[in-house]
């Protein structure tokens, strides 16, 4: 409890995330596809509330529809908190509120924002005090993306996308995203693309070994350099996502005719990401998408992962 008597909160705000390079290889024995991924966090954030509690719930706000999230053991926020508990022996709950502003089923992250989030809020309310490795180890274990959400910057990731070596990368990148109304399921993304490589086996050359990501976006990123990478932009899932949502190929075009240096789907869609030269291009951009009846929203990247906000 406080001084004041009223039961003490912890705010924690973690980003959303663009995949500004990902390869797609072989099925893993866990089910997860081997990837090598080069992640930035963006400007557009979760924030988690935790206030301690006899048992374990969560409720959503924010400026998107959450309507048709889960509030029971299935959510994401709820396992991280539950784990915690878990890994700790801590034996009474939390009650979380999350204000959502990363697209649900967008291919940017949210729900992994939310989680780790949860697992930072959740330690320093109880003051278990696990560590920051330990954090990671169980954000890793919740999903592929949680681990870059709760470090954040810049990172190459490999495995499942959670071994994270960090990236050096200069200044800023400007990026306007457009969201589409309707999510894509990130398994079934997948799954488009296995069912892809299958119907055109004989005509896609093999992959040999494990996938790795481009020097040349490495480069890109430590020279700061938006132009460099917009040449080095790649996503092996933005077909898959563009079958599933043609709709997506349109989107693209307006962006990349209206000054967009290069578009591209993030992660597994529908997110669509332009990388702009600078401010005052994004600007434009903007304006351009929302006056095309788009939900066309400007971040910038990289941005720190999951921090204590002091209310």
């Amino acid at each position: 409890m406080t001084t004041s008597g009223l039961p003490r909160t912890v705010h924690v705000r973690a980003p959303g995330k663009l995949n500004v390079f990902l390869k797609v290889g072989a099925v893993l024995d866990d089910g997860y596809h081997d990837v090598a991924t080069a992640y930035q966090a963006v400007s557009l954030y979760e924030d988690v509330y935790a206030t301690a509690a006899s048992d374990f719930s969560v409720s959503f706000g924010g400026h998107i529809d959450t309507a048709g999230l889960e509030t029971d053991g299935s959510n994401l926020a709820i396992r991280a908190a539950r784990l915690l508990a878990r890994r700790t022996g801590y034996r009474e709950g939390v009650r979380l509120h999350v204000d959502k502003n990363v697209p649900i089923a967008g291919g940017m992250g949210g729900g992994s924002a939310d989680a780790a989030a949860t697992l930072l809020a959740c330690d320093t309310l109880w003051g278990t005090d696990v560590g920051r490795d330990e954090l990671l180890t169980l954000a890793s274990e919740l999903g592929a993306d949680v681990p870059f959400a709760f470090t954040g910057g810049t990172a190459v990731g490999t495995g499942r996308g959670d071994q994270l070596s960090p990236a050096l990368a200069k200044g800023q990148f400007h990026w306007v995203l457009v969201i589409p109304p309707n999510g894509l399921s990130t398994p079934e993304v997948y799954h488009e693309l296995d069912r892809h490589r299958e119907r055109h086996a004989q005509d896609i050359f093999p992959s040999r070994g494990q996938p790795v990501v481009d020097s040349d976006v490495l480069q890109a990123l430590r020279a700061g350099d938006p132009h460099m990478l917009a040449e080095s932009l790649h996503n092996d899932l933005q077909a898959a996502s563009l079958h599933l949502d043609p709709s997506l190929s349109g989107i693209l075009e307006l962006g990349e005719a209206n000054g967009a240096l290069a578009g591209i789907v993030s992660g597994s869609g529908p997110t669509v990401a332009f990388l702009a030269a600078d401010i005052d291009s994004a600007l434009e951009l903007q304006v351009a998408l929302s006056a095309a009846r788009h939900e066309a929203v400007r971040v910038t990247g990289p941005v720190a992962g999951a921090r204590v906000i002091a209310d």
